[in-house]
């Protein structure tokens, strides 16, 4: 998960650029936000635990001057959640000092740490994150070559942007895992997550970093290399394209909400249902819930209200609040009373949201509850930036159809076929990871424990 961004500009205000920028990808991490400014070389970095509208006030950004700026938001899935692993990280080394964000996940994030500490390099984080700071910043070639030498060691999933030497630097894994789109602000080069930043901010999508690609941006521009090859195919997360990434974003020139609604349509045609009120489970579950009731004919009904003010908040609920559960975030309407409603929603995981909701509506009095899920079942951990549940924690792994709906509480349970996940994205198949959902991973993968989210911790501490 997480967001990162990039802008690079002489006469503009980078970090308020920045800022928007970040609030444009608060989806991809809620835990904590940064932001790094260099200013012809001087470093700046303010990060803090939180949302974006919580760590940034208007006198905070005032004092964040400089020409280059790059901002993080963090959903943990190497680290802690501590103020030691928010992002950008800083690293000084012995041949440059480096800010840096990263989007993904390293599978040999261990082995690189026992190198570093092999040449004295010390670490103060416990995320893989500061391993790619730490090679980069003591590495003594050029700035280019430098990085180019980080990327050829790295495994797994990383999108980045960097600040070093006065330059914004951006790069991502030969895989593809994640993404990151290159704009342009009037002449002024821009680095995210997603195409809805740069659409924030105002600036013109110019096409994606390509999977290998590194990027350089300095006062004679935009300078792009292959820093290593890219692989077969690719491996964009398919996770992306129905959860995590926002639906106004364009991924692989695919709309994100054209492609959700597709799948809602092929899932009423794989498992269609006699039903009263279609209802989606909000807000991932909207856009497959609209093509499920477009194509069944059946009413389309919010059904279930939201509190979208329900996140990070950092101040925990009472027992008897938190006994309440998913009532936090959800409370239906008096109109789903005597009716057969579908529930629709992106995916199960656990299963204990999904079955709370199907408790919740029928105590609201709904006559049946048939939950359709626009994903194939989730069945494998993934090591490359999302974070799920180990093996066995998953609903699915282990269980029949049968059986997760009987869990879950629903009167009938369906999913998405995996061919049919596959037709909706309009991308061939060899485009994509989809090894939570196959158990077919596309780089080797730590051994068992090896990947697991709180590896490091006691290593060190800051």
């Amino acid at each position: 998960m997480c967001g990162v961004f990039g802008i690079r500009s002489t006469d503009r205000d980078v970090a308020r650029v920045s800022y928007f920028g970040l609030f444009a990808l608060q989806h991809r991490g809620q835990e904590s936000a940064g932001i790094a400014v260099s200013d012809k070389g001087r470093l700046t970095v303010l990060r803090d635990m939180g949302l974006v509208t919580q760590v940034f006030t208007e006198e905070k950004l005032r004092g964040l001057r400089g020409d280059v700026a790059i901002g993080h938001t963090r959903y943990s899935t190497t680290g802690s959640t501590h103020w030691a692993n928010s992002q950008p990280l800083v690293h000084h080394g012995r041949a440059r000092t480096v800010a840096l964000g990263h989007n993904g996940n390293l599978v040999n994030a261990a082995e690189l740490r026992d190198q570093l500490a092999a040449e004295g390099v010390k670490l103060a984080s416990t995320s893989d994150t500061e391993v790619i700071a730490a090679l980069i910043a003591n590495d003594p070639a050029p700035l280019q070559q430098a990085v180019a030498n980080t990327i050829a060691r790295l495994e797994g999933a990383f999108s980045v942007t960097a600040l070093a030497e006065g330059k914004l630097v951006g790069f991502r894994d030969p895989h593809g895992f994640r993404p990151l789109a290159l704009g342009r602000l009037d002449g002024d080069w821009v680095l995210a997550s997603e195409t809805c930043a740069l659409d924030l901010v105002g600036a013109e999508f110019e096409r994606e970093v390509t999977r290998g690609e590194l990027v350089i941006v300095d006062d004679d521009g935009c300078h792009t290399s292959q820093a290593v090859a890219e692989t077969d195919g690719g491996a964009l997360c398919i996770f992306e394209f129905f959860y995590l990434a926002r639906p106004d974003t364009r991924l692989a020139g695919v709309e994100v909400h054209g492609a959700r609604v597709r799948m809602g349509e092929r899932l009423a045609e794989e498992a269609p249902v006699e039903a009263d009120l279609v209802l989606p489970i909000p807000d991932s579950g909207t856009p497959a819930a609209i093509g499920f009731a477009r194509a069944t004919g059946i009413d389309f009904s919010e059904g279930l209200i939201k509190n979208r003010y329900v996140g990070r908040t950092f101040i925990q609920p009472d027992q008897r609040l938190r006994e309440q559960g998913v009532k936090l975030k959800f409370n239906p309407l008096a109109e789903v009373k005597g009716k057969r409603v579908v529930v629709v929603d992106d995916s199960i995981v656990r299963g204990n949201t999904t079955r709370q909701i199907v408790a919740m509506l029928f105590e609201a009095g709904a006559a049946e509850v048939h939950v359709r899920v626009s994903s194939p079942p989730v069945i494998s951990q993934c090591y490359y930036g999302i974070d799920l549940a180990e093996e066995d924690e998953l609903i699915a792994a282990r269980r029949t159809v049968e059986e997760v709906r009987e869990y879950i509480g629903a009167t009938t349970l369906a999913s998405l076929s995996l061919d049919g996940l596959q037709a909706s994205t309009r991308r061939p198949e060899s485009s994509f990871c989809r090894a939570c959902l196959t158990r077919e991973y596309p780089t080797r993968i730590p051994a068992a424990g090896a990947g697991a989210k709180l590896r490091f911790e006691g290593l060190t501490r800051a």
